[in-house]
């Protein structure tokens, strides 16, 4: 059985449908058969979610005891597109942890899991049929890109030079992206790519993708489109991990709490929320987005 949930919706609708499977015998499906899950239940992503612990007996005390109603499960989570397997997949973590936390059914879960040989922490809350759920992504590595990166990237967009606004960069967090700036949520909301220039431009410079992005407004709010047809995935609902990406980026510039609105020309609306802080470890971001169950396949 597949479920279907739909992630980091706005004000209770829309979202990016996510396919969960609860990967108890990994060893029953192929990678292959894992790329074709997503195509067959109508979503741009799936993730295979498998139990590593049980969770604590009854009356074991936790470190987060006070805040969770159970002890902390450790996951490990593999993602798939119709392209083949990623690295990392932030709206198939919050995915997975809605899954997890609906199936504990208590209100509130913290979560450990384990993507690509990295363990962090992830934490959901029932409240009604909705979820909410966040996590940590890690450390982004951001570069200022080439003009000979960003001119046929640019160009593949059709955005003209009098609508981009300064500071694209190249962020990593798995693999690289490009972060656009554009002048206006318009400009953002106006694009129309030619996906196989946008492909053999990303291929080219090792990206999966590029993510065109407004100006945040005093509250933080954004409007963002994320491309990624070098994943097979033309344009993404809701993509956390690029908005994770864009939250570092910002950080330098006092901007430490976002609201990403996506997915608008797909007729889908998603908003992702990301904050970040400094501590003596570097750069903490974090990045949620609230999700509810749809159905099962």
């Amino acid at each position: 059985m597949i479920a279907i949930v739909n992630v980091c919706l706005r004000e209770g609708r829309g979202g990016s449908p996510t396919a969960v499977v609860d990967d108890a015998a990994p060893a029953t499906l192929t990678d292959a058969e894992r790329s074709r899950v997503p195509v067959r239940c109508g979503t741009s992503h799936a993730v295979f979610v498998t139990r590593r612990h049980p969770q604590s007996a009854p009356g074991v005390s936790t470190p987060h005891e006070s805040r969770a109603a159970t002890a902390p499960s450790t996951v490990d989570l593999r993602f798939f597109t119709a392209g083949g397997e990623l690295p990392a997949c932030g709206h198939g973590t919050i995915a997975a942890m809605a899954f997890l936390a609906r199936q504990r059914g208590s209100t509130e879960h913290e979560f450990r899991l384990c993507v690509s040989a990295r363990t962090f922490a992830g934490r959901a809350v029932l409240d009604g049929d909705t979820i909410h759920a966040a996590f940590d992504p890690g450390s982004v590595a951001l570069r200022e890109p080439a003009s000979a990166e960003i001119d046929p990237v640019v160009a593949a967009l059709g955005v003209g030079p009098d609508l981009l606004a300064p500071g694209a960069c190249v962020a990593s967090l798995g693999r690289a992206r490009m972060l656009i700036p554009v002048a206006t949520p318009a400009v953002v909301a106006a694009l129309v790519p030619e996906f196989d220039r946008l492909r053999a431009a990303c291929d080219r410079f090792g990206l999966l993708g590029c993510y065109v992005y407004s100006a945040p407004t005093s509250a933080g709010r954004v409007t963002a489109r994320m491309f990624a047809p070098s994943i097979g995935v033309p344009e993404d609902i809701a993509n956390a991990n690029s908005t994770a990406c864009l939250a570092a980026h910002l950080a330098d510039r006092g901007v430490t709490d976002l609201r990403v609105d996506m997915g608008d020309a797909l007729g889908s609306p998603a908003t992702i929320t990301a904050s970040t802080r400094r501590c003596p470890t570097g750069l903490k971001i974090l990045v949620g987005g609230a999700a509810t169950f749809t159905g099962t396949r």
